[in-house]
Parts: C-alpha cells; sequence; structure tokens
C-alpha cells in the first residue's frame, strides 16, 4: 500500500523519466484521502475499506508529521548530502528537547540512511558505522531490534564495522517487557560482538555474572580508579585496557567540560 502510495506520488506509476522527491506529510495526506486510483491499484472493493484497513497506518504516519515530531519530516531535506564524503556525522542533539520518542525515531532513520551509503560506496570499501544512545531507538519496538540485530548480523559480509555505544550492561535485558520478542532478541545482541569495552561500574550487580569474577573485580574495582580503564573482551580473552588521550584529543572531546564550566 505505501509502495504504491510512493509510486503515485514520484510519479514512477506513470512511467516519468525523472522521479519527484516527496514527503511524509504527502504520503500521509495521500493515503487520508486517497484517491480512486489508488483505491483500485490497492486492489479494496472500495474506499471504506481501504480507509477501515489503513487505519494504524495513518496513526503511524501522522504521529510522524504532528506532534512531537512535528517539523521533523515536514518538509523537503535542506541540506545537500554528499552520500561519497569520507566522513558522516549526525547530531541529535537538537532533538532532545522534544524527548525519547523523537531521538528513537531519528535513530532508526540514521540506521537506513547508514545502509543507504553502503548502497553506494565501493564494495571494497571498509564502512565504521559509530551509534550511541543505542538504547533509545531499542525501545521503539520489536522492528526496531530486528534492525538493528540485522546490522550486526550482516556486518561482516557488507563489509563494514559496526561500533555501538550503551550506557549500562543491563539496558539490553530492561529494552521491552520480560519474555517479549523484542527482550529476547535484545539479549543475544551482546553476544554478537566480537569485541565488548566494558568501563567502570560501581553497581556490582549490574556487571553479567558470565563475565567471572576476574572480569568482575576488574570492571567494579581497577577501571572505577581512573579515567580511560577498560576490561576489553575480544572474542574469550578478556584484557585490561588503559587508555591516554592525547593533548590535542583531550580538547576536543572532554566530555566533562560543561560539568568544569570550561567554555569553548
Amino acid at each position: 500500500m505505501v509502495d504504491q502510495a510512493l509510486r503515485t506520488l514520484t510519479g514512477y506509476a506513470d512511467g516519468q523519466t525523472r522521479l519527484v522527491e516527496t514527503t511524509l506529510p504527502e504520503l500521509s495526506k495521500l493515503i487520508e484521502d486517497p484517491s480512486d486510483e489508488l483505491v483500485n491499484d490497492c486492489r479494496y472493493a472500495n474506499r471504506r475499506q481501504f480507509l477501515d484497513d489503513t487505519r494504524l497506518l495513518r496513526d503511524a504516519l501522522n504521529r510522524l508529521v504532528r506532534g512531537v515530531l512535528a517539523g521533523i519530516f515536514d518538509a523537503h531535506t535542506t541540506i545537500d548530502v554528499d552520500w561519497t564524503a569520507p566522513i558522516q556525522s549526525l547530531s541529535l542533539s537538537r532533538l532532545k528537547p522534544l524527548g525519547d520518542e523523537a531521538v528513537a525515531i531519528a535513530l532508526a532513520c540514521t540506521s537506513s540512511w547508514g545502509r543507504g551509503v553502503r548502497e553506494v560506496t565501493d564494495p571494497n570499501q571498509l564502512n565504521i558505522t559509530i551509534r550511541d544512545e543505542v538504547w533509545l531507538q531499542l525501545r521503539l519496538g520489536p522492528d526496531a531490534v530486528k534492525s538493528f540485530d540485522a546490522d550486526l548480523r550482516l556486518s561482516r559480509s557488507e563489509g563494514s564495522v559496526q561500533w555501538c555505544n550503551m550506557h549500562h550492561p543491563a539496558n539490553f535485558e530492561a529494552i521491552a517487557d520480560a519474555g517479549s520478542q523484542s527482550s529476547m532478541i535484545a539479549r543475544d545482541l551482546a553476544k554478537l560482538a566480537s569485541t565488548t569495552i566494558y568501563h567502570g561500574i560501581d553497581d556490582p550487580d549490574a556487571v553479567p555474572t558470565s563475565l567471572g569474577p576476574v572480569a568482575h573485580h576488574a570492571i567494579t574495582e581497577w577501571a572505577c580508579q581512573n579515567k580511560g580503564r577498560a576490561l576489553w573482551k575480544v572474542g574469550d580473552r578478556q584484557f585490561r585496557v588503559q587508555t591516554v588521550l592525547h593533548p590535542a584529543e583531550r580538547a576536543l572531546f572532554d566530555t566533562n567540560e560543561a560539568l568544569a564550566g570550561v567554555s569553548s
């Protein structure tokens, strides 16, 4: 149904040689007020049947263009995206005032955007995708968890490296209600990582028991004693690692700058 609506809006259905870029509000409007042609192309007996069957879809589209998400998907992209740039970074800081839902949806969109980048780059080019606040995206539900799971599983075949930041090991366990599909998939996500880095955690109960007592002590005691310390788990092997920032790096990546009251 969405595919057919997009074909109509872009001109693909009419055989146009140059497709028109469309927006979510235009898609929402067409499905809210479908043309007779769209109803017929989607093989519905009448308009009423079409509207009854698309109620959930229309509600979902309305949430993307109205309410707390208004202004994010309302118009065409205002910047030119260079798909061949060596480094591309997206900051979600301006979305934080809109709440976790807006940030989570933006993260999901970023995942799709990242796949698009991989599709247009040289097959032999190594792509590194770094994700922050991953737990927000995973709270969107089973589809978001499945999408993230697929990115991790297919990274090797697609020639990409997935770097994901989580605030707490328990984030995977707390993504959804116990026993739900999202929760069951999430429990296996951490196992897909070839390398896992555990920085200092002062809560002993938060450290996975499967790591063993030596790793438990390294994370809850040793790593908490100094910045940059972490337990690196590479495959089945564990290492205590102390990372040190170069002065130039410290000036760029001082995450405590705001707390220290230092102006940039």
